[in-house]
């Protein structure tokens, strides 16, 4: 696997991840590949909605309440009819179509960033 370019502690200093909690997860209908809808809950930040292909995974019922790793200083993305707030990370399986989510190992306050 190829390593990307190297970015400066500037660079990654730019990136806002936080931890949140899903607090709803529906499914995405007009989404080309199979995905839902996630509603997440960063605390002091609020609520933002995020589109996730991880339906292979993950059923919606487990994902409520689920604690999840999110960046949540991307602009607005249009998917659809479905306005994306922030982005979901995971890590994708082989054949990129299974995207294990990062979560945290212990419970934490919803929004504490990443560092």
């Amino acid at each position: 696997m190829k390593v990307k370019p190297e970015i400066s502690w500037t660079d990654f200093e730019k990136i806002d991840i936080r931890c949140g909690t899903v607090v709803s997860a529906n499914d995405f209908e007009k989404a080309r590949n199979p995905s839902y809808q996630l509603e997440i809950d960063f605390g002091d930040l609020g609520i933002k909605k995020s589109s996730a292909q991880i339906t292979s995974l993950y059923s919606k019922e487990e994902l409520v309440g689920l604690q999840v790793l999110a960046v949540v200083n991307f602009p607005k993305k249009q998917i659809a009819n479905f306005f994306s707030e922030c982005l979901v990370l995971g890590v994708y399986g082989e054949d990129k179509k299974e995207v294990t989510l990062l979560t945290p190992s212990l419970p934490v306050k919803n929004g504490m960033q990443i560092g």
